[in-house]
């Protein structure tokens, strides 16, 4: 059987208890964010007859979705993250504000404090044996259209088994494989060696992937490199590339594909290209320019705080 309360005196003011609306101590802007969330979640349960039985699961589940350190990887799996860029995106074009490189999500995988190179890295340590070599370059364009020299430009990409350092299960990474901060020459371009990643899948097993099959969904994520990118006088960028030719490019369970992201894959086989950038043998390389946009009256206004692993 269905009742219908929510919109009782006695529920509404419950509801400003639980928030605590009428207490004089708090934080203001938590208790109104709180009681929004609460009142959506009790008309939600009404609307939808949500069962006691299904209340506690859910509350299992969250539990679970803790305890694995999921809540990361389920954020973009629901497209919260990719909801966070619409609306930048939107307040940008509100404010008139001229967009270069699209941003989009940051994933939770970075580790701050990767080594700092000038101009070159080499990314990978060459343990992953399986690995087709890349030369990835490009150069960092500031808002007036000119290159920056020392931009810095953090990379970070899984191996091929679809594993990031420091989140290897295997154990077989060692700290900042295929991580660096690139710092761009005086012509503002980078450069980097690594090998070419493949994506990865959500752990079969965990609270992420339990709840996408429930909705009928994959949880598997493109090839892709993870970039931000900083320079004076400019907003931080927060953007990936997918490997083009990755049968899942657009179809990116984490939605964090977009037109401008997916820069070409050519194979070099040739001796001149071989030679010239020093590698063993064939390789693949990626040409992928990074546009930046400039301060918001002074100001980064889309600077994202998060947590992040530091090491």
């Amino acid at each position: 059987m269905s009742v219908e309360i929510f919109k009782t005196t006695e529920v509404q003011d419950f509801l400003r208890l639980a928030s605590g609306l009428d207490q004089d101590g708090g934080n203001p802007r938590t208790k109104k964010i709180v009681h929004r969330i609460l009142s959506d979640l009790f008309k939600a349960i009404e609307d939808l007859n949500v069962t006691s039985d299904e209340y506690w699961a859910g509350i299992a589940y969250l539990n679970q979705l803790g305890a694995r350190g999921e809540a990361g990887l389920l954020s973009p799996g629901l497209g919260l993250d990719r909801y966070f860029d619409m609306r930048m995106d939107a307040e940008d074009a509100a404010l008139g504000v001229e967009i270069g490189t699209p941003r989009t999500i940051e994933g939770p995988l970075y580790v701050a404090g990767a080594p700092v190179e000038q101009g070159f890295a080499r990314l990978d340590d060459g343990s992953d044996k399986a690995g087709h070599p890349l030369i990835m370059h490009g150069t960092v364009y500031g808002a007036n259209g000119k290159p920056v020299p020392n931009a810095t430009v953090e990379v970070w990409h899984a191996n091929t088994k679809g594993f990031y350092s420091h989140f290897d299960p295997t154990g077989e990474q060692q700290p900042f494989n295929m991580r660096r901060t690139i710092v761009t020459d005086a012509q503002g371009r980078y450069k980097f060696q690594s090998i070419v990643p493949v994506g990865y899948g959500c752990p079969p097993d965990g609270p992420t992937q339990a709840l996408l099959n429930q909705l009928g969904r994959h949880g598997n994520r493109p090839a892709h490199i993870h970039f931000f990118v900083t320079a004076e006088g400019h907003r931080k960028l927060t953007t990936q590339i997918n490997i083009d030719g990755d049968p899942l490019v657009f179809d990116d369970f984490a939605y964090a594909t977009r037109e401008g992201l997916v820069p070409p894959l050519v194979e070099r086989t040739d001796a001149a290209s071989i030679q010239a950038n020093g590698m063993a043998g064939p390789f693949a390389e990626i040409v992928f320019d990074i546009r930046l946009s400039a301060l918001v009256q002074g100001l980064d206004n889309q600077i994202v705080d998060r947590p992040r692993l530091a090491a």
